[in-house]
């Protein structure tokens, strides 16, 4: 077994506290069933948004899932770039695994596509 990361991003209309957390749900949600994953086999998830998004903590959304409660989370702001995507939460889901580097499936949702086009189905 070893630890493999599965990206995520996707994106909020608004800078509000339950539009961010229903977004990081939705996001982790489609990386937990895209892996087919459970929160046992989490070593930890890392949490960036961008300095925009300000009205809560996308952490609280996932603490409140259930089974979620003693994965390791931590949130950071992502680093400001010029023209980078406005609004976005980005996941790095760290899973204890035996799967191989390219079966992992990484999710991107809402206007976070742009980011990586070349995973789209």
């Amino acid at each position: 077994m070893v630890v493999r990361g599965i990206r995520g991003a996707t994106t909020v209309e608004n800078n509000d506290a339950d539009e961010i957390l229903t977004a990081t749900i939705d996001l982790l949600s489609e990386i937990v069933k895209n892996n087919d994953t459970d929160p046992k086999d989490i070593a930890s998830v890392f949490i960036t948004v961008t300095g925009d998004l300000t009205a809560t903590f996308p952490a609280r959304a996932i603490r409140n899932m259930e089974g979620w409660e003693l994965v390791p989370l931590m949130c950071s702001v992502e680093i400001q770039v010029e023209n980078s995507l406005a609004k976005c939460i980005r996941l790095m889901v760290m899973v204890n695994t035996t799967k191989e580097q390219h079966e992992i499936h990484h999710a991107y949702l809402n206007g976070a596509t742009i980011l990586r086009p070349d995973l789209l189905k």
